[in-house]
């Protein structure tokens, strides 16, 4: 059995993570450099949980994605505890898995950004315009392979991290 295939899909995939980290790191640095004024905390904190509504909506379309597709197959309609899934199914559902591992780090990550950033308003708002822009991207590509998801997936985790990592470099 021949690795190349497999290497170039890796590479491929590298590729691709590696662009969203450059375009996360440059739209976020723009919106630091943007930032304006330092708002009050409970003013951050409105427009923080206001903006995550949107982070909220790609998990709820998720949830929803799932119950269509099981509604309308003979073999998923019982559930997932009573027959295995449809290929359609399972991919919504790992789709799904990762929509919900994504908005938890992400909506912590925005609170953590905005508890220790004065002038969190704009960044939040770009993390989630790219939380949705990886969301939809991760979906549209998920059934073509790893390095066709693989910039949506990366478009909506390293903005999490380096959020996250602001924030520490913040408090501390």
């Amino acid at each position: 059995m021949t690795t190349a295939p497999f290497h170039r899909e890796q590479r491929r995939v590298a590729a691709a993570m590696g662009a969203a980290l450059l375009t996360a790191m440059a739209l976020l640095s723009l919106a630091f450099a943007c930032a304006g004024a330092e708002q009050p905390f409970i003013d951050r904190l409105q427009t923080t949980l206001r903006a995550d509504l949107f982070v909220l909506l790609c998990l709820a379309v998720a949830i929803g994605d799932v119950a269509r597709r099981r509604f309308l197959s003979p073999q998923d309609l019982a559930g997932a505890a009573t027959t295995e899934a449809s290929p359609d199914v399972a991919a919504a559902r790992a789709i799904l898995q990762n929509t919900l591992e994504q908005s938890v780090l992400a909506i912590g990550a925005h609170l953590a950004l905005t508890a220790a950033f004065g002038g969190s308003r704009l960044p939040v708002a770009v993390l989630v315009g790219l939380f949705v822009a990886g969301r939809v991207l991760f979906h549209a590509g998920y059934r073509h392979g790893a390095s066709a998801r693989a910039f949506g997936f990366a478009l909506t985790f390293y903005p999490s991290v380096l959020a996250l990592a602001a924030a520490l470099w913040l408090t501390l």
